[in-house]
């Protein structure tokens, strides 16, 4: 009976400590996105990134005066895009591509994608959390 005991103790002052701990902060799309900024930017592939918990697709944009600059686009998990036919191989570096996003509030060159379009037309969604990265874009974009 003691070491029954014991063991509760030890497993009540293990789980408290675990409880205790700081857990790390995730943002919302509203902390961190502007819905009142939408984009719709065509530009090349420069990265692709299908990592935890965040994929990031990075693209060179050009601007009216010829300046390119590189964006990141944020989208959801590696696996909400391989649901949707994402892999490196089917967003190679160089492709061309439109990408529907809302521009990060920090004013950085970030977005979070809605979704991405091959320029023949066919539409990737992002899965992330952007309004409309579920396949039921926003009449804005």
């Amino acid at each position: 009976m003691a070491k029954t005991i014991e063991l509760l103790l030890k497993t009540i002052s293990v789980m408290s400590l675990l409880l205790a701990m700081p857990t790390q902060a995730h943002h919302s799309f509203a902390a961190a996105y502007d819905e009142n900024k939408p984009l719709n930017m065509e530009g090349v592939v420069t990265k692709v990134e299908l990592t935890n918990p965040h994929s990031w697709l990075w693209v060179d944009i050009t601007g009216e005066d010829g300046t390119v600059t590189n964006w990141g686009f944020e989208g959801g998990p590696p696996v909400n895009l391989f649901r949707n036919g994402v892999s490196k191989d089917s967003l190679p570096e160089g492709s061309e591509i439109r990408v529907f996003a809302y521009q990060a509030k920090s004013g950085e060159n970030k977005g979070v994608a809605v979704f991405f379009e091959y320029l023949d037309g066919r539409k990737i969604f992002m899965g992330g959390s952007a309004p409309g990265a579920d396949g039921n874009p926003r009449p804005s974009l």
